[in-house]
């Protein structure tokens, strides 16, 4: 039987060589956001919000014509962290 992850690592690198990360509890939330906010803007230069729901009273935005590539990483509650 497959595990199922407890949130998902959503790692946004820019074009100035930044990376963000920002986690979502499902894949369905992170679908949500990609196809509702990031790609209908993907040549914009106006900021759009970027949730960031582990964090309390902090928000990020960006430019979305700045992120030139996303990886999304399932997070296991038993996965020992790499870091």
């Amino acid at each position: 039987m497959p595990r199922t992850p407890d949130e998902y690592a959503v790692y946004i690198f820019l074009s100035s060589g930044h990376r963000e990360e920002v986690r979502f509890a499902t894949i369905q939330e992170f679908q949500k956001w990609y196809s509702g906010e990031l790609m209908p803007k993907a040549t914009s230069q106006d900021f759009i919000n970027v949730p960031i729901k582990n964090i309390q009273g902090e928000y990020m935005v960006l430019r979305p014509s700045s992120v030139t590539a996303i990886r999304v990483e399932p997070v296991y509650a038993g996965s020992v962290d790499r870091f």
